[in-house]
């Protein structure tokens, strides 16, 4: 018996939306190479990041809006990795396959990371971001106790002898 308004039971931590994420743009890179669509990284990286967002719990949307460049870049770095093995310069390859992959891709990142930041923060972000600050602000308002300054006892730094000095024999 399921009553009205009630949400999905499902729900992710921040891991699980991002190692969903990183999975599915790497499944669109497949597809990519299978299917010689170019546009399906992107709009599988897009689709990957909103349901994320969307199913992740909220107290850990602060975490999950920072990783949609990150999980991009790093799905794009082991893809052109790949590629450069097979190259005679691994890094020219690499490098160059960075460039173009990230610039074609970069629309479809920026389209991701906007649409996570929006839907994140109608699902409550700002309240994420406002206990950060007084978690924050908390922590600092601690006073340190101050000490005086109590020199060592005399001798502190001394050498201990132990036993009877040896005679001259």
């Amino acid at each position: 018996m399921a009553g009205k308004g009630r949400r999905s039971a499902v729900r992710l931590t921040a891991r699980g939306a991002v190692a969903l994420a990183l999975v599915a743009t790497l499944a669109g890179y497949v597809l990519t190479a299978v299917l010689a669509v170019p546009y399906l990284v992107g709009a599988t990286f897009v689709a990957a990041s909103t349901l994320g967002v969307l199913l992740v719990n909220r107290r850990e949307l602060l975490s999950l809006v920072v990783t949609p460049p990150l999980v991009f870049f790093c799905a794009t770095l082991f893809v052109e990795l790949g590629r450069a093995f097979g190259s005679v310069s691994i890094v020219q390859s690499l490098t160059l396959g960075l460039y173009t992959s990230l610039t074609r891709g970069a629309p479809w990142l920026f389209a991701g990371s906007a649409i996570v930041l929006g839907i994140a923060w109608r699902r409550g972000l700002r309240d994420n971001v406002r206990e950060l600050r007084e978690e924050l602000k908390a922590g600092a308002e601690v006073p340190r106790p101050r000490q005086p300054f109590v020199p060592e006892p005399e001798g502190y730094f001394e050498p201990k002898v132990y036993g009877t000095p040896r005679g001259d024999d």
